[in-house]
């Protein structure tokens, strides 16, 4: 794994960047992209940081890499969204949760070289990925304006798994990773619950079972009327034994104690490599309690200490870390916050956003994807 930060003085711009690139392999990169928050306007802003983008995708390194998906963080999606233009190359998502360094919006793009990769692959435009026998589906930033949170995220796991019969996938055998953003989480998350809930037991997704790695967590859709946005990436062609979920029993409870219905980390092992996804992880314990009530500093301790032990489950450390998402109640602690990321993982590309957790008590929560080199001689290569 390879780290980068690059300042683009002219542009008020920083690319950070994380490459993993094995001789003769398919290559990956996170790469998180800011701006400096200067006063002008949105437009302003965005232009920087397209040419950003554009200035890593020039870069020597990146030649012949290709958009999997981009994630806009802004910070009033609803004005701001319908000055963006369309984006053709992969799969966008476009959510209100303003990035806490002052600017008006942040990008978060996962890059490939080495693989078919496919935009606008079907009528919800999602980027269909193809190599080695493997097809990888990332589907983002579906919504619906009609109804409850309960009948919207009913609604949009319905239409999901119609598109996934289409590829001839199914939810409970396919789907590895969810993100769920709620308009007002304090008060709508409870109806996304119920529905995910029962949607989950109708396809045998029940705690005997399984559940699939998610982030449920506060953020705007563009649309006014759209209370929840769905985000998905979906795999076919694996063996069911590529794939093991993580507990970390010793610091974490199962999600189905407490009413919810995700994992809290999923390990998907290839021929070349493995990737470890986890999930949005706050300061809990062993049995559903919220560690360190008003008290950030002690919950970011906890939260890092639980997804070391996850990441360990899965044979890796911080350092196998590609990118970082934060994600911070109250303003008023990024300064603290960001001062300790600084300090403890001062490589790994990350961006802090301002989105209440699903429990008011939770003030910060964090999620990631992890990557380590190996050698799985029963599994194709990624």
């Amino acid at each position: 794994m390879h780290f980068n930060k690059t300042y683009l003085k002219e542009l008020g711009a920083t690319i950070e960047l994380t490459t993993f690139a094995p001789e003769g392999k398919t290559a990956e990169w996170h790469a998180m992209l800011h701006v400096e928050p200067r006063s002008e306007t949105f437009q302003e802003q965005f232009r920087r940081i397209r040419q950003a983008e554009a200035h890593l995708f020039a870069a020597e390194e990146m030649a012949e890499a290709k958009p999997v998906f981009k994630r806009y963080f802004l910070s009033d999606a609803t004005n701001q969204r319908p000055l963006m233009g369309e984006d053709d190359t992969c799969t966008v998502s476009y959510i209100q949760q303003p990035p806490l360094d002052g600017s008006k919006l942040a990008l978060w793009i996962y890059l490939q070289r080495g693989t078919e990769v496919i935009p606008s692959a079907d009528s919800l435009h999602s980027t269909l990925v193809r190599h080695n026998g493997y097809e990888h589906l990332w589907t983002m930033g579906m919504t619906t304006s009609e109804g409850s949170s309960y009948g919207q995220t009913e609604q949009l796991l319905v239409d999901y798994e119609q598109l996934l019969e289409t590829y001839d996938m199914t939810l409970e055998d396919n789907c590895i990773r969810t993100w769920f953003f709620v308009r007002d989480v304090d008060t709508q998350y409870k109806g996304l619950v119920v529905a995910r809930w029962e949607n989950f037991a109708q396809h045998g997704l029940v705690p005997e079972t399984h559940y699939i790695a998610s982030t449920g967590i506060g953020g705007n859709p563009s649309d006014p009327k759209a209370l929840i946005q769905l985000g998905c990436y979906a795999l076919k062609g694996f063996k069911p034994e590529q794939q093991r979920y993580l507990y970390a029993t010793s610091h974490l409870n199962r999600t189905s104690d407490y009413g919810v219905t995700f994992e809290r980390g999923t390990l998907l092992r290839f021929g070349d490599r493995n990737h470890a996804i986890i999930s949005g992880t706050a300061s809990i314990n062993n049995k559903g309690e919220v560690m360190h009530q008003g008290d950030v500093v002690m919950q970011t301790r906890r939260m890092w200490e639980n997804v070391e032990k996850l990441l360990e489950e899965a044979g890796m450390t911080m350092d196998n870390a590609a990118q970082l998402i934060v994600y911070l109640r109250d303003t008023a602690d990024y300064e603290n916050v960001s001062r300790m990321f600084a300090e403890k993982f001062p490589n790994i590309p990350t961006v802090f956003t301002l989105a209440p957790v699903c429990r008011p008590t939770w003030l910060i929560e964090m999620e990631c994807v992890a990557i380590q080199e190996a050698k799985n001689d029963d599994y194709k290569d990624f």
